[in-house]
């Protein structure tokens, strides 16, 4: 037999040779017949769903093993660009049924509706009667969510239906549906109202709509209530924000001066003390923080007009939380600039580890990287790391 001693980005198990096997951890062993002996630290999946749903890759392995992949999958990123591996931090895992906003697939066959996760690379979705990843008062809604499809959607049409936990409850929004007529526009006040949904918008294709909106909608980040746009950027577990938040706040000290960029509704930079200076493209979500009269925010495209080397050097501490594509044009200013401390949170170790070469080159040493899990038993990764110089 030989023994899985790997996971791969993908999710599947790799011997020391190179062979990949489906669904193995560490631990495992391959048989001669290529059936997959379960090691020490291969669990049984908890969900019935699993492997066909996409929604999860990783449910078969247990805590020690998933930690390990996070971490592995930071270290492997900075290797391959020629960097130190710096301290790795405790990963921090999310509990499971803790995710505060998902989005699911529906799809009407004549008096059916579908509404799940897309199988693995595929878009036939999985009928979900259960799901351990999301918050329980978030799937509890898919039942009665069946029925009001039924009403408001055509027979073989798709939606998408995107939930999150606002202060006030759940708020949806349903797009790729057209609602017409009355019966259909009291279907989703009735819905709204008989579920105690926070907000319920509908996007025809122009942009969503509130169709039911019983009190103004909100989410609280750093204890201050923030207006919540519909389809907003929010980290996806409240403990994951808290940890993200840690390690932010370990990464800049007792800096006075901080500039937010990619500061969306303003999970940082509510949560910082001293002046805060935030910095969105997104119009919605800036104008939401302006609201708040807690930081001072700018309205700005990151990635067409970067904070240039002279306004970066006005703050003693820089955060940056960009996009998956990372953060390539104000990376290259940040790196010129004279600011002595930098907390980077990534979603992509990829681009983080180029973004992190590129301030190495400019003086610049990563301290230490903290994984976050998130997205439990998927593979995708998390982090906030610190650079100093």
């Amino acid at each position: 037999m030989t023994e899985i001693v790997r996971i791969a980005a993908r999710g599947e198990g790799v011997t020391a040779d190179g062979q990949h096997a489906a669904f193995a951890v560490p631990g495992d062993a391959i048989g001669e017949d290529g059936a997959i002996v379960n090691g020490p630290h291969h669990q049984t999946p908890p969900c019935r769903h699993f492997p066909t749903c996409g929604g999860c890759q990783l449910q078969h392995a247990d805590d020690a093993t998933y930690s390990d992949y996070l971490r592995d999958r930071i270290t492997h990123a900075l290797q391959t660009q020629g960097l130190a591996i710096p301290d790795i931090l405790p990963v921090h895992l999310s509990p499971p049924r803790t995710r505060r906003r998902a989005t699911f697939q529906a799809e009407r066959r004549g008096r059916n509706v579908i509404i799940g996760f897309n199988e693995t690379a595929s878009h036939r979705i999985v009928d979900l009667r259960e799901c351990h990843v999301v918050l329980p008062e978030l799937f509890v809604l898919v039942g009665p969510l069946r029925g009001l499809l039924g009403k408001i959607m055509v027979d073989k049409g798709r939606a998408k239906v995107s939930m999150t936990r606002a202060d006030q409850g759940v708020d949806m929004l349903i797009e790729g549906v057209a609602v017409e007529g009355l019966e259909a526009v009291e279907a989703l006040t009735d819905f709204g109202r008989a579920n105690k949904l926070a907000r319920l918008s509908i996007d025809e294709g122009y942009g969503p709509s509130p169709r039911y909106v019983p009190q103004d909608v909100t989410i609280t980040l750093g204890g201050v209530p923030v207006a919540l746009p519909e389809g907003a950027f929010l980290q996806a577990t409240a403990d994951g924000e808290a940890a993200l938040v840690a390690a932010v706040r370990r990464a800049i000290g007792n800096s006075q001066t901080t500039a937010d960029l990619f500061s969306g509704l303003g999970t940082f930079a509510l949560s910082l003390s001293g002046a805060i200076h935030a910095v969105e493209g997104a119009r919605d979500a800036i104008l939401a923080l302006a609201a708040s009269r807690r930081v001072t925010v700018e309205h700005r495209d990151l990635f067409r007009r970067p904070l240039d080397e002279s306004e970066l050097s006005r703050f003693d501490a820089v955060v940056l939380d960009p996009p998956r594509a990372g953060a390539r044009e104000q990376i290259v200013n940040l790196a010129a600039s004279k600011v002595p401390r930098i907390a980077y949170v990534s979603c992509n170790p990829s681009t983080f580890s180029r973004d992190a070469t590129v301030l190495a080159a400019g003086g610049y040493k990563l301290d230490w990287v903290a994984p976050v899990g998130q997205f439990r038993w998927s593979t995708h990764v998390e982090l906030a790391a610190a650079f100093t110089r």
